[in-house]
């Protein structure tokens, strides 16, 4: 075993992915990763476009030690007994190694609402990232798969899955091949692909099974697939057999480049980093959206309404209110919202006065006292005075959430209000003041101005369901992915020695005891246990260990993002005795899963090795199995080169490392057996 230990052949490195796309460009296909996006921040080579984003979507890990900061898990924004989860990390496709998606079948969930609207601007950051995501799956090798509902009409009639393979075949400047083939049945036929061609599945909004997250269904979407790229944000609020079930079947789920973006500027808006902070509300359904409001009025220094929900306050102070402009049932929540606001003295303001225009005379404008619209007039924008008042009162913002149209129920050509309040975010985006603007009609009056430093989210549905509190399931269901890169220099004396990685390190004994023993290793324990891992670590502290460590996080999906960032060499992976729970056979396996063994034979050193053990042998049978079949062909089962012996049933008699975990001394203090066996990765097998 001291041989095994001892040895100091390289370390696989992995291709860090550094890239940028113009839509534009008609560059070659080999010059395609090479480009750069225009940004100023780049983390492990990775292009971002602006800084505050990616910090915003890196915050950190588990708060233990001054080598990782705080996780996103661990955190929440709760203020007054409104609570808002934010984010965990999850895996993204740009994060994802690229050389494992060549030659993979990879289904990508594309977003509708950004690809088949009404216009196709090539220059939308949305449309940028949405086209980026199969345009590079496609550059690196992957087999693509394209998935989708859409609801635009043509001459009256929903477009057919050959129209949207022309649309998509322009966009992408690659042949979209469009096929009939979903059905309750049969799945689609991967003979099907040819070297150039992108594969299209029929509309989803024919399949009721779509929405009813049915898992026949969603097993066959996924029928064949290895990899599943969610890239539409749009819908992650719901709960889809295309978005949500679908993951459950494919080994890896990722975030694509637009919903990766998008998640990225939610994450942002959701941060209570600057004060004074407001938010301006437009749009109505105040009664629906009365849980997002108090949240709104617990972490803002004001709210503005500038859509019909101002009416609804209006009403609810007394206000005279034309009855056509109150919403049913709204009143009491706009009574509530108020009184919250005045126990919190939050300030709420509303229109002051509102252009109007006439039903009967169409092209005749009046400006009216918003108390005081008369009869057969409707509101259309802002009043002059209303936007001088907004004006005034953000000035001295330093963080802004526009959500909704500024417009009410009508918009009209020949009104400034709404205009103007546009400039003047536009001119605050650009003097420090953090503003992201979320709605589709808000994103794009804002950039036509200037997008300069403004945070966009086109879903406002999206953005509601989240301020209200309710699970995005769309993220969810996406693999987590490990929030930042640990400082190893804090971690260890000597971050270079060889590692030893043991997954499921639970009360950390046996990777303590193996840290005394061999002062030449260093010794990373990863446990999704946070209690555990803090103990651990306190361990470490009070003892004095500085070639042992600890984190919390979800091996299953974080260990290549961790590990591979380690700056000396992975000799040894232990997974011992884990704990499947037999009352629920779907959790059964869920630690070891193919994507964890790919990454462990990724990064295990040549000749390292691959230690399993349980006291239930059909656990490491299955172990057992799953390394072998999904270890690539780099790893195999070592017998003659341990000092210890096997058995007839292959399994190691004795602990060859002679360091005990507390479970498998009490399997063997009660007399039962434990079922151990080694792999190892040869130089020879690629």
């Amino acid at each position: 075993m001291a041989q095994l230990l001892n040895s100091h052949d390289g370390v696989l490195s992995l291709n860090k992915l550094s890239f940028c796309y113009n839509i534009l460009s008609s560059s070659a296909k080999s010059k395609l990763l090479q480009q750069k996006k225009s940004c100023s921040y780049t983390r492990n080579n990775i292009v971002f476009r602006n800084q505050r984003c990616a910090q915003s979507f890196f915050p950190g890990v588990l708060k233990v030690d001054d080598s990782v900061k705080s996780t996103p898990e661990s955190e929440a924004n709760v203020l007054d007994g409104v609570k808002l989860d934010t984010f965990p990390h999850i895996q993204t496709l740009r994060r994802f190694p690229r050389e494992e998606l060549a030659a993979k079948v990879v289904l990508v969930r594309f977003d509708s609402s950004v690809l088949l609207g009404e216009e196709l601007d090539p220059s939308s950051r949305s449309v940028s990232d949405a086209l980026f995501t199969i345009r590079y799956l496609h550059e690196v090798g992957a087999r693509v798969i394209l998935l989708s509902d859409w609801r635009r009409k043509y001459n009256s009639e929903i477009l057919s899955v050959e129209s949207v393979a022309g649309i998509l075949s322009l966009a992408l400047q690659y042949k979209v091949v469009s096929v009939q083939s979903i059905s309750c049945k049969k799945p689609l036929d991967m003979d099907i692909f040819q070297k150039e061609d992108i594969i299209l599945l029929q509309n989803l909004m024919e399949f009721k099974e779509e929405v009813a997250n049915c898992p026949k269904f969603s097993e066959l979407l996924s029928s064949g697939v290895d990899i599943f790229v969610n890239d539409s944000f749009s819908q992650s609020h719901k709960i889809l057999a295309s978005t949500v079930g679908v993951a459950r079947f494919c080994y890896t789920s990722l975030a694509g480049f637009h919903f990766e973006e998008s998640l990225c500027q939610l994450n942002k808006a959701a941060k209570l980093d600057k004060k004074p902070y407001f938010a301006i509300i437009g749009g109505g359904n105040l009664y629906k959206k009365a849980t997002a409001l108090h949240f709104l009025a617990s972490s803002c220094d004001g709210l503005v309404f500038v859509g019909m929900m101002a009416f609804q306050i209006m009403h609810a102070l007394g206000l005279p209110v034309t009855s056509n402009l109150v919403e049913k049932g709204a009143y009491k929540a706009a009574l509530d919202l108020i009184q919250f606001a005045r126990d919190k003295n939050i300030t709420i303001l509303y229109p002051k006065d509102i252009w109007c225009m006439n039903n009967h005379l169409p092209k005749q404008l009046e400006i009216f006292p918003a108390q005081s619209i008369v009869d057969g007039w409707v509101p259309v924008d802002l009043g002059p005075q209303s936007v001088e008042e907004i004006n005034s009162l953000i000035m001295k913002c330093k963080k802004i959430l526009w959500i909704g149209p500024v417009k009410f129920k009508f918009s009209n050509q020949y009104t400034s209000g709404a205009s103007n309040l546009v400039k003047m975010l536009s001119k605050l985006g650009q003097n420090d003041c953090d503003i992201t603007v979320v709605e589709n009609m808000a994103c794009k009056s804002i950039t036509k101005e200037s997008s300069s430093g403004l945070n966009m989210v086109e879903n406002a549905s999206v953005v509601w369901e989240f301020l209200k509190g309710r699970t995005l399931h769309g993220v969810m269901a996406l693999d987590r992915g490990h929030p930042c890169e640990v400082d190893w220099n804090a971690a260890y004396c000597n971050p270079t020695q060889s590692l030893v990685v043991d997954i499921g390190s639970g009360n950390g004994l046996f990777l303590l005891g193996m840290a005394r023993k061999r002062k030449d290793l260093n010794f990373l324990g990863l446990d999704i246990n946070a209690k555990l891992i803090r103990r651990c670590l306190d361990s470490v502290h009070l003892s004095g260990i500085n070639n042992g460590y600890f984190i919390a996080t979800n091996a299953t999906s974080t260990f290549r993002s961790i590990v591979s960032s380690y700056p000396g060499k992975l000799i040894l992976v232990s997974i011992q005795c884990p704990n499947p729970d037999f009352n629920r056979p779907e959790h059964r396996w869920r630690m070891l899963q193919r994507s964890l063994v790919e990454a462990v034979a990724d990064l295990l050193g040549y000749e390292g090795k691959v230690f399993l053990q349980s006291d239930i042998e059909e656990v490491a049978v299955r172990m057992k199995e799953q390394f072998l079949r999904y270890g690539k062909g780099k790893l195999a089962l070592l017998q003659d080169h341990c000092d210890t012996k096997f058995n007839q049933a292959t399994w190691l008699e004795e602990n060859p490392f002679g360091v005990r975990s507390d479970w498998e001394q009490h399997v063997i203090d009660r007399g039962a057996p434990m079922y151990r066996l080694m792999l190892s990765k040869s130089s020879s097998v690629q």
